[in-house]
C-alpha cells in the first residue's frame, strides 16, 4: 500500500491509496475526489470510459468521509493539491458514509467542541496535530543528544508543588490523594541520582479559568539538572525552544502554510538571542509611557485594518453572483478568513482600553496576568526570559538572591501575545532554608520528609524548568485557542467526548 505523502516516489507508476473522501465533485462522465489517507490530501480522477461499471457506480455513490480503495496511476500536475494527481482505473468502496456533520459552512466553536471525535479530520485541526507530533519528536531528540534520561514521575501524588487551591483530590484507598500539578519534585529525585533527567507527562490543575490558555489536563516536558545555576537554565530552555522552532521549520513547512502561519516570524526566533530582563526591568516597561503610546498606536492600526478587511467583503460579496463555481468557493473561503480576522480586531479593540488600564496601574510585586504578559510581547519579536521574582509570588522550592526578597526564578514569554510558555528556577538545596519555606507556606512538613531528604544527602546546586507542550503548540501553530493543540482538550466545563 502507498501513502499519499510518498506520491513523489511514484510518478507514472499505478498505485493503490486506502483513505477517506475528504471532498467531492462530479462533472458529467468525470468525479473528483479529494482524497485524504491521514499523511495528505490529494486529488483522484475517476472518468467513466476509464473504469468498470461497477467501479463507476462506486465513485458517483460517495459522500464526504466515505472510506474508500483507488487504484490509478500517479501524474504529476502542478495545479493539484499537494503537486500530484491520481488518473484512477478501480475505486472499490468500504463503505459509504452517513451525512457527515461538519460541512464547508460556518460551524460555532461549540458544535466544533461536541464534534471534537469529526473535527480532528479537518486540514487545519490535522496540520496542528502534526505539528504537535514534530515538537514532541525535537524535544526528545534534544534531550537525548545532551545525554538527558527521560524518567517518568507519578500521576497520583500525596503532596501539593504548585499550592493546594488548583489541586484535584481523589480518594486512593484509605488515603487522600491529588493529580499531579507537576513533576518536578520527583524530578529533582531522579536527577540527583542520575545528574540530567526529564520529564513528559500529562498535568493537572483544577483551576477555574476559561481563558485562552487554559486547560485543566495539559502535557510538561520537565528537565532537572544537578550542578546548573540559573543562568545555565536559561541556555538550556533557549537552546531548546530554537531546537523546537527549528525542528517545525525544517519538517512542516506544509503544515505551516495549510494554518497559515507566518513563517518569517519563527525564522527570527532560530537566528537571534532571546531578550532577557529582571521582572523589575519589565514592571518599568510595562508602565511606561512608550507602552501606552504602543497600545494607541495599535488600536488605530486595528481600526484600519477593519475598514479595509470590510471593503474587500463588500467587494467580493459582489464579483460573487457572476462568478464560476471555482471562483464563488475561493471567494466563500476568503469571506470566511475575513469573518474571522474581524473578530479577532474587535476582540482586540475590546481588550485594548483594559490592557492599557491594567499596564498603567501594574504594581510592584504582582504576579503578570495574561493581559500583562500579552502586553509585554507585543513590543519584542522574539521569547523574553523574566528573572529574579518577588519571593512572595513564588513557589516556596525556589533560591533566592543575595536580599533575600527575590526568587531565582525564570520564565520565558513568547512573542506575539502567547504568554508564559515556560517556567522554572534555581531550587533551593539548603535544608534549613527549605523547612523554613515549608512553614511558612503553612505545608505539611511530614510529607515533604522525603524532599528534604535531598538536601540532607549530598545537596548540590541545582535547577529545572517545565515547558507547557499546548502553549507551545498553539505559538508555533498561530493558534487563538489552547483547544485546537491537543486532540481532546480538557477545560473547565470540557469533559467529552
Amino acid at each position: 500500500m502507498t501513502y499519499i505523502k510518498h506520491l513523489k516516489d511514484h510518478v507514472d507508476q499505478e498505485i493503490t491509496l486506502k483513505g477517506w473522501v475528504y471532498n467531492y465533485r462530479s462533472s458529467g462522465s468525470l468525479v473528483f475526489v479529494e482524497m485524504r489517507d491521514g499523511t495528505g490530501l490529494t486529488q483522484c480522477v475517476v472518468a467513466k470510459d476509464d473504469v468498470s461499471e461497477e467501479a463507476w457506480e462506486g465513485a458517483t455513490s460517495l459522500k464526504q468521509e466515505s472510506s474508500l480503495e483507488v487504484t490509478g496511476k500517479v501524474k504529476e500536475d502542478e495545479r493539484s493539491i499537494g503537486g500530484y494527481e491520481i488518473h484512477v482505473s478501480d475505486v472499490k468502496v468500504v463503505q459509504i458514509a452517513e451525512n457527515y456533520p461538519i460541512t464547508p459552512k460556518e460551524h460555532g466553536v461549540e458544535f466544533l467542541m461536541n464534534n471534537r471525535h469529526l473535527w480532528l479530520r479537518s486540514q487545519r485541526q490535522w496540520a496542528a496535530m502534526r505539528v504537535r507530533n514534530e515538537i514532541i519528536y525535537a524535544i526528545h531528540n534534544f534531550f537525548q543528544g545532551r545525554d538527558f534520561v527521560q524518567m517518568d514521575s507519578p500521576i497520583f501524588t500525596g503532596n501539593a508543588a504548585e499550592g493546594s487551591t488548583t489541586l484535584f483530590e481523589t480518594d486512593y484507598f484509605e488515603d487522600k490523594a491529588y493529580l499531579a500539578q507537576t513533576g518536578q519534585l520527583y524530578g529533582e529525585a531522579m536527577a540527583m541520582a542520575h545528574g540530567l533527567i526529564y520529564t513528559f507527562g500529562p498535568t493537572f490543575r483544577a483551576e477555574k479559568s476559561k481563558t485562552r490558555r487554559h486547560l485543566t489536563e495539559f502535557w510538561m516536558i520537565e528537565p532537572e539538572m544537578a550542578y546548573y545555576d540559573l543562568e545555565m537554565n536559561m541556555d538550556l530552555a533557549e537552546d531548546m525552544i530554537k531546537a523546537i522552532v527549528k525542528a517545525v521549520l525544517e519538517n512542516r513547512q506544509k503544515e505551516l502554510e495549510i494554518l497559515e502561519r507566518d513563517a518569517s516570524v519563527l525564522e527570527k526566533v532560530v537566528s537571534d538571542s532571546f531578550e532577557r530582563m529582571t521582572y523589575t526591568e519589565a514592571v518599568d516597561i510595562l508602565k511606561s509611557d512608550e507602552t501606552a503610546q504602543m497600545l494607541d498606536d495599535m488600536a488605530e492600526s486595528r481600526r484600519q485594518e477593519k475598514m479595509d478587511l470590510e471593503k474587500e467583503e463588500e467587494k467580493i460579496k459582489k464579483e460573487r453572483g457572476s462568478a464560476k463555481k471555482w471562483r464563488k468557493a475561493q471567494i466563500d473561503q476568503r469571506i470566511k478568513d475575513i469573518s474571522a480576522r474581524v473578530d479577532q480586531i474587535e476582540e482586540d479593540l475590546r481588550n485594548i482600553p483594559t490592557w492599557k488600564e491594567s499596564a498603567r496601574n501594574f504594581e510592584w510585586g504582582n504576579d503578570f496576568g495574561g493581559s500583562d504578559e500579552t502586553v509585554l510581547m507585543k513590543q519584542f519579536d522574539v521569547p523574553l526570559i523574566v528573572t529574579h521574582w518577588p519571593a512572595e509570588i513564588k513557589a516556596f522550592y525556589m533560591k533566592r538572591d543575595e536580599t533575600d526578597k527575590l526568587a531565582l526564578g525564570m520564565d520565558i514569554l513568547a512573542p506575539e501575545g502567547y504568554g508564559e510558555i515556560v517556567g522554572g528556577s534555581q531550587r533551593e538545596d539548603d535544608l534549613e532554608t527549605l523547612k523554613e519555606r515549608i512553614e511558612e507556606e503553612e505545608l505539611d512538613q511530614e510529607v515533604f520528609e522525603w524532599y528534604l531528604d535531598l538536601r540532607r544527602f549530598g545537596s548540590v546546586p541545582h535547577s529545572g524548568y517545565g515547558l507547557g507542550l499546548e502553549r507551545t503548540v498553539s505559538w508555533l501553530c498561530g493558534l487563538s485557542h489552547v483547544r485546537e493543540t491537543v486532540p481532546f482538550p480538557r477545560m473547565m466545563g470540557r469533559l467529552h467526548p
